[in-house]
Parts: structure tokens; C-alpha cells; sequence
């Protein structure tokens, strides 16, 4: 008899800029190499992240005033294309921010074994505040993926569910080492930091503002920062600690591996963090990365002095001290590059895909 040909819909936001949104994209390349049939269901129109797969785009039909009944028509055509093509998982990855509405979703849309996804220690972004609203939506999931085993504990605790698994976000190894691979011309060394900027939770000011203290600028040491969000405000504190020609807003980039290639290390300023996909990929680019050890994800990626340096949780005096070690210590600065790739092997994307086979009880094909 020959095997089973497995159907999954990936639903999303977007395919682009957000890191739920990569770990999407990277699933469906996996998914699809080896022989399941994959269906990429996305709510808003943007599609920069290669993926495996199909494409189905609920953002072309949204309208300007996305009214009620606008809202309404794209619910219905969703529900109408899950029930024509009878797959076998749905996986949710998407910010559940309207409770009734994803109550609805849940209990009268999704019409396959379900797997939600919680992508950040704020899990208000995923969950409600309510109890009993909350197991309504997740109590009758097939599974519910946390990226990291405290957001795990949390959900477990606060809404005491059972059907809870932690699986890390993939890293693409061989689309980074493609990507790295494309040209890019700068005069001048420099640090980086990524990610958006819209609700300050990676902190880019404080950034800025230990950068300007530290002893970088006084060597020709830039700060690239990579994302969007209000570049006017990080101008402002730029000019505010007189480091402006020093500082590169470059805003939100289709390739950032050719930019984390170049770099000298990567800066992690957040307040808090889901997995912090970008130090995985600073260090599959063979860049350290200096972090501070925020929850909840940085511990879990960066050995210190290994790999990079952790830093005491938002001291912006040590995120200083340890910018200014990793520029005089060559020696440690060296060792941390040397292990850099080998340091996040159990996160490539064969890994971490095998782990959601599992989790879903599918043997492994390999495509034609």
C-alpha cells in the first residue's frame, strides 16, 4: 500500500517581517520536501519569506474599511476552502487579539485536528485574559506549541491546559548560507541590531544611548539597526547623545544575512523576548552576539563567553561593559566567532521539523 499523503494549512498573518510569520515559512519548505502537501493560509497581504507550498492570500480580498461584512465574506471563503480540501492539520500561528471572533474561528472554522502556536512570553497576544474563554478556544486543540518551556509553564499554569508542547523555531541553514552569499558594500565596521520598532519592546533607545557611552564610536565602530517603527524618535536620541553619523537606520530589509555576515556582533536590547529567532540566525551567520538575559529566550540560545555575552537583565552599564569587551578582547571575541555555528546545530530546520512530525505522528517521506 503506499503511504499516506499528509495535507496541512499553515495560517498566518503575513509572510513577512515577523518572526511567527518565519518560523511559517520555514515549516512549509520542510513540510513540503518531505512529500506532504502544504497549504499556506495568510490574513494579511505581504510575502517576502521563501516558502514550500501553496498560497492562499486572504489579504486580496480585505477592503479599506475591513467592515464587519468584509470581515464575514473572508471567514466564510476560509471556511468553505478548509472543508473542500479536508486536510489532515491546521496550525495556527497568528496573534489572537478578538476572542469571540477566534472562538468562532476555532470552534465552527477549523475543521481539522488543530495545533495553536504561542510566540512570546506576553501570551495576552495569543490568549485571553479569561479562563474559561481561553479553554474554550485551546482546551479542545490537537496541541498547543509554545516556543520555549517558560511561556510552556505559564500557559500550563494560568489556564491549566494539558495538551502542551514545546518545540524551538527553526533556522534555515542553507538559505542563510545562500543569502550570505549576495554582495554588500559598506566603508565601515560596524555592530547590528534587528527587529520592528513600533512598540519599543526592543528598546533601540536604550541601545543607542549604551552604544553612545561605550567605546565604539571613538573607533569608527557603527550601529546598523535593520526594521520599522519610528525612526524620527531613535534620530532624536541619536542626535540627543551625538552619535547620529554613527547610526544606520536602515529600516526593515528582505536579506538581513548579508548584513549579519559583515557585522562585527549582534546587540539584543529587548525587554522581553519569545525565542529571539535573530540570535539564532546572527550566529548561523557565524556572528556573535552580546544579549541582554531578558525572559525568555536568550539563555537558551547564548552560552556566555562561548558563543557571546550575556548581559545582567536591562543594565544598560553592562550591555556598555560588554559592547567595549568584545571590541578590546580579540581573543574572546575570536573564540565566541569560532563556535558560533556549531553552537546552534540542534536548531536547524531538519531538526525541528522532525519534532513537529512526531508531534503529529507522520512518517517521514522524502519527496520525489
Amino acid at each position: 500500500m503506499p503511504k499516506k499523503t499528509y495535507k496541512i494549512a499553515l495560517i498566518g498573518y503575513r509572510l513577512t517581517e515577523g518572526g511567527g510569520e518565519k518560523v511559517m515559512a520555514n515549516l512549509s519548505l520542510f513540510f513540503d520536501s518531505v512529500g506532504i502537501e502544504v497549504h499556506n493560509i495568510i490574513v494579511l497581504d505581504g510575502v517576502t519569506y521563501p516558502f514550500g507550498g501553496e498560497l492562499v492570500n486572504l489579504g486580496l480580498l480585505k477592503d479599506r474599511t475591513n467592515g464587519v461584512i468584509n470581515k464575514l465574506k473572508r471567514l466564510i471563503f476560509l471556511n468553505q476552502y478548509l472543508k473542500k480540501n479536508k486536510f489532515d492539520f491546521i496550525i495556527d500561528f497568528r496573534p489572537k487579539m478578538n476572542p469571540i471572533q477566534e472562538l468562532i474561528t476555532a470552534r465552527f472554522v477549523y475543521n481539522a485536528k488543530t495545533i495553536f502556536t504561542v510566540h512570546s512570553f506576553l501570551i495576552n497576544y495569543y490568549m485571553p485574559e479569561n479562563f474559561w474563554l481561553t479553554r474554550l478556544i485551546y482546551g479542545k486543540a490537537y496541541a498547543t506549541v509554545t516556543i520555549v518551556d517558560q511561556i510552556k509553564e505559564l500557559v500550563e499554569h494560568k489556564y491549566q491546559l494539558n495538551n502542551v508542547k514545546t518545540i524551538f523555531n527553526p533556522v534555515n541553514l542553507d538559505e542563510i548560507n545562500d543569502k550570505t552569499k549576495e554582495d554588500l558594500v559598506v566603508d565601515f565596521e560596524y555592530i547590528i541590531a534587528i527587529g520592528q520598532y513600533r512598540d519599543n519592546i526592543k528598546q533601540f533607545d536604550k541601545l543607542i544611548l549604551s552604544y553612545a557611552n561605550s567605546n565604539l564610536p571613538h573607533n569608527n565602530i557603527h550601529l546598523v539597526i535593520l526594521g520599522n517603527g519610528d525612526k524620527d524618535f531613535l534620530t532624536k536620541v541619536a542626535l540627543d547623545n551625538k552619535v547620529e553619523t554613527f547610526i544606520h537606520l536602515l529600516g526593515f530589509q528582505d536579506n538581513p544575512f548579508k548584513y549579519l555576515k559583515k557585522a562585527k556582533f549582534l546587540v539584543l536590547s529587548s525587554k522581553n523576548e519569545g525565542f529571539a529567532n535573530v540570535l539564532v540566525e546572527s550566529l548561523a551567520c557565524q556572528t556573535p552576539v552580546v544579549a541582554f538575559d531578558c525572559l525568555c529566550g536568550p539563555s537558551i540560545i547564548i552560552k556566555d563567553k562561548v558563543n557571546g555575552l550575556l548581559v545582567e537583565n536591562q543594565s544598560i552599564d553592562k550591555l556598555t561593559q560588554a559592547m567595549n569587551l568584545f571590541f578590546e578582547d580579540e581573543e574572546l571575541y575570536n573564540y565566541c566567532k569560532k563556535n558560533a555555528l556549531e553552537s546552534i546545530q540542534h536548531f536547524s530546520l531538519l531538526n525541528i521539523g522532525m519534532q513537529w512530525l512526531d508531534l503529529m505522528k507522520i512518517n517521514y517521506i522524502r519527496k520525489n
